[in-house]
């Protein structure tokens, strides 16, 4: 069984940075970064290969997020840059124990509780 716990989110003003963490424990592979803004569906933000060689982005944060990981502390990062005021959402860790790289979130076996980020003006 994997557990994920996330943390590093909080209130940022618009323009400024965060860095979220995601520890897990247990073996995981392929990692992933989604979130979910009040009402809307949860979205894919960014996700990374077990080695840290293959990284995806959605189109909304490229140039200003990076997913990056450190496996062998298991870890993965989440560095969000300029952020703006819809980057507002509950940011979740996701796991996966196999070498593909989902941008679903139905591609994923393990997720950690959530951090919430806030952007204000």
């Amino acid at each position: 069984q994997v557990q994920l716990v996330e943390s590093g989110g909080g209130l940022v003003q618009a323009g400024g940075s965060l860095r979220l963490s995601c520890a897990g424990s247990g073996r995981t592979l392929s990692m992933g970064w989604f979130r979910q803004a009040p009402g809307k569906e949860r979205e894919f933000v960014a996700a990374i290969s077990w080695s840290g060689g293959t990284s995806y982005n959605t189109d909304a944060v490229k140039g200003r997020f990076t997913i990056s990981r450190d496996y062998a502390k298991n870890t993965v990062y989440l560095r969000m840059n300029s952020l703006k005021l819809e980057d507002t959402a509950v940011y979740y860790c996701a796991a996966k124990q196999s070498f593909t790289i989902p941008t679903m979130s139905g591609g994923y076996d393990y997720w950690g509780q959530g951090t919430q980020v806030t952007v204000s003006s």
